[in-house]
């Protein structure tokens, strides 16, 4: 045989064997979801048609539109799956959120905060666009909107779509749909506070990939409404690449057999506002937001388009098993033009007693920051003001210097926090919910943040490390201070 044709047959024979190797991730995959995922509930498999897509919203499309629809939505979630789970309900429904007298349900607040609110002031200095992240809700930007609308903001906390209702909701929502929903609550907030207003952008994890592409977007497109301002909390710039071979995976979950392959986590829903199960294509779309982000950062400082974004401050913390501290880092910060972006990371209690059991890889994180030298934009690094102390302090390098300057904060660890989490920044020790010190006046409910589980492994019906994760931020008050700040900066 030619040494052309040897080449040519040994190709198409690794081809084929790398068809073979996938073909087996997937099948085996599917088959070991099948075997090990919980049976599917009403909520799994339950998905409102009413839910809007990206094609209905086109330009002329209004919020007034857009809230009719999500009307729509959650009579049929309360027709199709809330009424005939509380009708059937049993044992462990105490903590169910579609069972209407449970503690988890949504229903037992003031207003049911997985819908889209609005806060409008009688004269408004400005509009704010708040966007959460994904499987999450707009509960998780209430308390930054009352912080905003206090400065007499207009607020609009957007629901988009798939969120808000059941985890089924997520197996056929796209980015395009997020995407559209980002540009109908950006053109109402223009229009209702007028030409000559700011108009800021806050997202929160999956939100904040979303608002960063908006303000791409209207960087390059001046039909677009611009902000004035940007906000990112735990920002999705990067993500697995993993979610990939979710994608192939869960396409079994066309098949009833496989059914199962749709979900890469079925856990019970006792969160009132964020679905706990996980479906693969939820993965997949963040995916496509995180590296579609990542691709038009690249583009634009390329092409001298990122100069026109405004001032983005960015809070992460420096270990989130969420998405990637380093990509935000690097993919965005290093690329942004001018110095008049900040970014503030929490870093992780040094006096918790865990830090010999930090990985080494985020440990490093920190000093990464550092290195290399001065950068153009303010880093702020919030920790322990000195090796014997829980007291926090903010310790900020200038752009273009190396020297820090620290700023106490009259805030601290608590003992038994050894660091913040992707979940925990937007929340303050005083929420209903996630907070470790909710309002006694707070209608009764569920009180994830109260939680300390410390007992026997393998007896609670939900993954011990969920209840365990950090779900409050102890320095939410700096936070919330610097972004009214920064929004209300002339």
């Amino acid at each position: 045989m030619s040494r052309p044709g040897f080449v040519r047959a040994w190709s198409i024979r690794l081809a084929w064997a790398l068809v073979l190797v996938a073909g087996t991730l997937v099948v085996g995959g599917g088959i070991q979801a099948v075997m090990l995922v919980p049976d599917l509930q009403p909520w799994h498999r339950y998905v409102p048609p009413a839910e809007l897509r990206a094609a209905e919203m086109g330009e002329s499309f209004t919020l007034a539109q857009y809230l009719a629809r999500e009307d729509e939505v959650f009579r049929q979630v309360l027709d199709n799956v809330e009424t005939p789970v509380s009708s059937a309900a049993g044992t462990g429904s105490d903590v169910n959120r579609y069972v209407a007298s449970s503690i988890s349900s949504p229903r037992r607040a003031v207003r049911d905060w997985n819908r889209t609110f609005e806060m409008t002031p009688a004269a408004p200095r400005g509009g704010a666009l708040l966007v959460h992240g994904l499987t999450d809700s707009p509960y998780s930007m209430r308390a930054i909107a009352e912080a905003l609308e206090a400065q007499g903001f207009h607020v609009l906390s957007l629901r988009v779509p798939g969120h808000g209702t059941v985890p089924a909701a997520l197996t056929k929502a796209v980015a395009e749909d997020w995407t559209a929903a980002v540009r109908v609550g950006a053109r109402h907030l223009r229009r209702a506070i007028g030409s000559d207003r700011p108009l800021a952008l806050v997202g929160y994890s999956n939100g904040g990939a979303l608002v960063l592409r908006y303000a791409l977007d209207a960087a390059a497109d001046p039909r677009l409404p611009a902000p004035s301002s940007i906000v990112l909390i735990s920002p999705m710039i990067g993500v697995s690449p993993a979610a990939r071979l979710a994608r192939m995976i869960s396409a079994l979950g066309r098949f009833p057999f496989f059914e199962k392959a749709r979900w890469l986590d079925v856990v019970p829903e006792y969160n009132p506002f964020k679905y706990n199960s996980f479906p693969a294509n939820a993965g997949t779309q963040s995916f496509r937001v995180s590296s579609g982000v990542q691709s038009e950062i690249a583009a634009a400082a390329s092409s001298g388009v990122i100069a026109r974004l405004p001032p983005i401050l960015a809070f992460q913390s420096i270990v989130d098993r969420t998405v990637s501290t380093q990509a935000v880092v690097a993919d965005l910060f290093d690329r942004l033009a001018g110095s008049r972006h900040e970014l503030v990371v929490f870093d992780i209690n040094r006096l918790s007693g865990m830090e010999p059991f930090i990985r080494d890889d985020d440990a490093a994180l920190v000093g990464s920051l550092a290195a290399g030298g001065p950068r153009p934009y303010r880093r702020t690094l919030v920790t322990n003001a000195g090796a014997d102390t829980l007291d926090g302090v903010a310790r900020t390098v200038a752009p273009g210097a190396t020297a820090a300057q620290d700023e106490p904060l009259g805030l601290a660890w608590p003992r038994q926090m050894f660091s913040l989490s992707h979940v925990a920044l937007p929340f303050p020790i005083d929420d209903p919910v996630y907070g470790a010190s909710p309002p006694a006046s707070s209608p009764r409910s569920v009180a994830l943040g109260r939680l300390s589980p410390v007992g026997e492994k393998g007896v609670l019906t939900v993954p011990i490390e969920v209840l365990m994760r950090a779900g409050w931020n102890p320095f939410f008050p700096y936070m919330s201070r610097r972004i009214v700040a920064w929004v209300t900066a002339p």
